[in-house]
């Protein structure tokens, strides 16, 4: 080896050292991460708005519809409320504060987190006018993204888009359910009437997302190309159950978990992401601490099998599976090109707390190829953390406003155009595009904390404001990352979620029964040993390999154990890539085959499927009982 190439070589392995050992302040960047919020606020702003260049926006939104809907959040560089990324927000956000309060509180950070929380369950609650009623989006993206306006001046339509029983959205109302169980726990101490307003709305969406079921994107079909439900809602109907057993300890919702796990795909599907759309792996992860916590009972053996899906996903991440999560050189999940910094922050926050989980609980991670212990797991989460913050090949922060070297020319409306408070002439339409959005230069306010989508599949990155992919930034990116840099605030040791039993709570919160809700559900939800007079039951009953493909026949049998006669049939089938026989197909739903018009009492129907693949996901997304 010549000298040079030595050279070369020592100054690599110093350069990777660095890498390895090099520090953040994390508490500087979840200070940071949690003033991102105040910037994305639609409404009227408060006295104590700490991000002084956003001015008061959309004052008028709902008005067209009758309701008041002013507030929220914009989900990311537009200005449109997107309901189901907003509702994933503040669950994540709740989650964070539930199994990190402690460590946000004595970083200072605690009441600016509870603030962040509840600018959203305000807006949900405005949004939830009746039971079976949940506004979803206000404007939409085609003629918001015509435009380059500041929130505060735009003129494109906010029109509010609604479900309702006769338009379902089971995935909207679900998520928004979960949302608002979740912020009932964070807000049980310090405000108990709130709380018990949010654990009341949370009820009824649930009863209205279980019982009329439909994908949102059906009813509210201007958010298909931007938030599409394409995980369906069963995801959500579990995830929503999963927090209202936390908020509420309900054995309801946790026979809902128990009896329906395997039907609606929780303990099926081994997961390689989490987020706005698919809820699995959070569901999973749930469902593993109530299985810790030794409150399983009866359903000991299906959420075992819930738990054996979560640690699959965790195993992926760290490369210990037989099928493993992609990485970039630079050792970055990576997902997809648009937003991928989404999956790293909402993954690395599951696999903070399972470290913690598995700590607790004094045990190691099982994976294929080989055990791993909670520290790791955590080490993975700090890796990933690491590499946002600086700690990669191009030693770039992708966090604006953390470190030196951070995205300067952001894909955001608001920060990419001079402060309405600082220059109130008119900026129009199509005229934001030519002054502003084609602007070489960099945004003249700093988007503090945001975290933009992030580099791609071989560790590059453009700051260029048209570069939406990588330089968008969006609430959901950071609200797992709350809990993550809190977590990691409090060093590799030295944290116990006390497993089996409940999971400590930060001071805002108390472990007890939640007071009575003053707004009571309409319709009392079904009997917790029946969640539904429909069950369905799938099986697989053969299976074959063709030109070295496996198949495999799934037989399904769907059984009315009520007392009348089951009419107005619906099936929803998802993620069904064959044949299909036994049904008849209607649009994008599936009935009684042509020979049979209704289901008598007791009585059950079958029918068949072929395809390469784990069994489809069949749920009922209608149907009258006579």
């Amino acid at each position: 080896m010549s000298s040079s190439t030595s050279t070369i070589s020592v100054l690599l392995f110093l350069g990777l050292v660095q890498f390895a050992v090099s520090g953040h302040d994390y508490k500087q960047a979840l200070s940071k991460s949690i003033l991102f919020f105040e910037a994305q606020r639609s409404g009227h702003l408060p006295p104590n708005q700490r991000v002084s260049w956003r001015s008061h926006s959309g004052l008028n939104d709902g008005k067209s519809s009758g309701v008041d809907l002013v507030g929220g959040y914009y989900d990311a560089g537009d200005n449109v409320k997107f309901g189901l990324p907003m509702a994933f927000t503040v669950t994540t956000m709740c989650w964070s504060i539930i199994e990190y309060g402690g460590q946000l509180e004595s970083n200072g950070e605690l009441g600016n987190a509870i603030d962040a929380v509840k600018w959203g369950t305000d807006y949900f609650i405005k949004a939830h006018p009746e039971p079976n009623v949940l506004y979803g989006e206000v404007g939409d993206g085609k003629s918001d993204h015509y435009c380059w306006q500041r929130p505060e001046e735009m003129t494109t339509d906010r029109r509010a888009y609604k479900i309702d029983r006769n338009n379902p959205g089971s995935d909207l109302a679900g998520e928004t359910a979960a949302a608002m169980a979740a912020a009932s726990i964070v807000f049980r101490r310090s405000d108990p009437s709130y709380s018990a307003e949010l654990l009341c709305h949370a009820h009824e969406l649930f009863e209205f997302a279980d019982k009329y079921r439909g994908k949102y994107d059906s009813s509210i079909t201007v958010a298909q190309k931007y938030y599409g439900s394409v995980s369906g809602y069963n995801d959500e109907l579990l995830w929503a159950a999963a927090w209202l057993y936390q908020a509420t300890n309900d054995k309801y919702y946790l026979d809902y978990l128990g009896k329906n796990g395997d039907s609606m795909g929780g303990t099926g599907w081994s997961m390689r992401e989490f987020g706005w759309d698919v809820k699995y792996a959070g569901v999973q992860t749930l469902v593993a601490k109530i299985l810790m916590q030794g409150k399983a009972g009866e359903h000991t053996a299906v959420f075992e099998r819930y738990q054996e899906k979560a640690e699959q996903f965790m195993c992926s991440m760290l490369g210990k599976s037989t099928k493993n999560i992609q990485k970039t050189p630079g050792g970055l999940i990576f997902r997809q090109r648009w937003n991928n910094m989404q999956f790293v922050t909402s993954a690395s926050f599951l696999a903070a707390v399972y470290s913690d989980y598995l700590s607790s609980s004094k045990r190691n991670l099982r994976c294929s190829q080989g055990n791993v212990s909670p520290s790791q797991l955590l080490d993975f989460s700090k890796s990933q953390v690491d590499y946002i913050l600086g700690d990669n090949p191009r030693g770039t922060s992708y966090m604006v406003g953390y470190g030196h070297n951070y995205p300067r020319q952001v894909h955001h409306r608001g920060s990419s155009i001079v402060s309405y408070k600082v220059d109130q002439k008119f900026v129009t339409c199509r005229g934001g595009y030519a002054t502003w959005y084609s602007r070489k230069a960099s945004d003249p306010n700093v988007l503090t904390g945001a975290l933009v989508g992030g580099p791609d599949a071989y560790d590059n990155f453009a700051d260029n404001r048209d570069n939406y992919e990588q330089t968008e930034p969006t609430t959901y990116n950071n609200a797992p990352l709350l809990g993550v840099l809190a977590r990691l605030i409090s060093g590799p040791t030295g944290f116990d979620q006390r497993l089996p039993g409940v999971s400590p709570t930060p001071s805002p919160v108390i472990i007890k029964p939640a007071p009575i809700p003053k707004r009571k559900p309409t319709t009392p939800p079904a009997p917790a040993s029946s969640p539904s007079p429909i069950t369905i039951s799938q099986k697989m009953t053969s299976s074959w390999i063709n030109e070295g493909k496996v198949y495999y026949r799934y037989s399904t049998k769907l059984t009315n154990r009520s007392t009348k006669r089951l009419k107005n049939l619906k099936i929803s089938i998802t993620k069904l890539y064959g044949p299909i026989w036994g049904v008849t197909k209607t649009g994008n739903s599936y009935g009684f085959p042509s020979w049979m018009k209704s289901l008598p009492a007791g009585k059950s129907m079958e029918f068949v499927y072929i395809h390469s693949a784990a069994p489809a996901n069949v749920s009922v997304s209608n149907y009258s009982l006579e």
